[in-house]
């Protein structure tokens, strides 16, 4: 089951629109959610206030019913049903994930303050839920055929980003691009720092190569094509998604301290992938 978070706002409806395909693509069911923040679902028709509760079930259940309509009209095969719940979205969204095998919200919602690239919701869920978030700022305009994009790092949260990257790019009969950036320290100059650059670049390849280990013969429909690139992830990683339909990483790299649950490079993406990003959890 693949649950989508919606508020109203059009990066809500763009999720929608992601999620009711990769519902098809899985042959599986969507489940569109829409939290009501600190406000009672049920009062009393004489409560203090009740007609601004009425108001507020009202414009969400309008909400959901424009959701709702947005997925049938995307694919009318896939199984849809909605739910209204009460709470903090963050909180609610990461607990309704228990029973979901991806998690879908756009980059940013109606509260967001103009010019900001993501939201409290996106950054509050990605790397906290039990299962792959896939955080959406545009949809791309083909549905398959193109190419999914996974960060590499050698990390045991990069396990994960594989796994599923392989598992995406086969269900959406696209080719997968593995990305392992790196970046070179040299002190001094000359020809030592030169054969020390060529010895850490063939290292690098070496790690990218050992992490897809496996992965190759466990999806043999998938075309995979190892990048190599020195440079701050970040920005290798963006530029990457730029060409592709689905960027995938892991929630915290190898570089980042312990006790997180987002890394700097994860964190980052989140702000400006250009396309739809997928921050998979350190197992899924």
């Amino acid at each position: 089951m693949i649950l989508v978070g919606v508020d109203g706002s059009q990066a809500a409806l763009e999720a929608v629109s992601w999620a009711v395909r990769e519902a098809g693509l899985r042959d599986g069911e969507l489940r569109v959610v829409h939290v009501m923040v600190a406000w009672p679902l049920e009062m009393a028709e004489d409560a203090p206030y009740a007609d601004v509760g009425r108001w507020m079930r009202d414009g969400a259940t309008s909400m959901l019913t424009d959701a709702l309509n947005r997925a049938r009209e995307e694919d009318s095969r896939v199984k849809v049903e909605s739910s209204l719940l009460p709470g903090d979205p963050r909180d609610v969204l990461i607990k309704a994930a228990r029973d979901a095998d991806l998690l879908v919200v756009g980059s940013h919602g109606r509260d967001g303050f103009s010019g900001m690239l993501l939201g409290s919701v996106a950054l509050g869920v990605a790397g906290h839920a039990p299962c792959p978030v896939a955080v959406i700022r545009r949809t791309p305009a083909r549905s398959g055929g193109g190419e999914v994009v996974v960060g590499v790092d050698g990390s045991v949260a990069g396990t994960s980003a594989i796994e599923f990257a392989f598992a995406e790019a086969s269900l959406r009969g696209a080719g997968l691009r593995a990305v392992h950036a790196w970046k070179q320290s040299v002190v001094g100059g000359g020809r030592f720092a030169l054969a020390s650059a060529e010895e850490t670049a063939e290292g690098e390849r070496r790690l990218l190569a050992e992490a897809l280990a496996g992965w190759g013969e466990r999806h043999p429909d998938v075309t995979v094509t190892e990048q190599v690139e020195q440079g701050h992830p970040v920005d290798v990683l963006k530029n990457a998604s730029a060409q592709a339909d689905l960027l995938v990483v892991g929630s915290r790299g190898r570089g980042d301290l312990a006790g997180l649950l987002l890394g700097s490079v994860s964190h980052s993406l989140l702000q400006h992938a250009v396309c739809p990003l997928v921050v998979t959890p350190r197992h899924i």
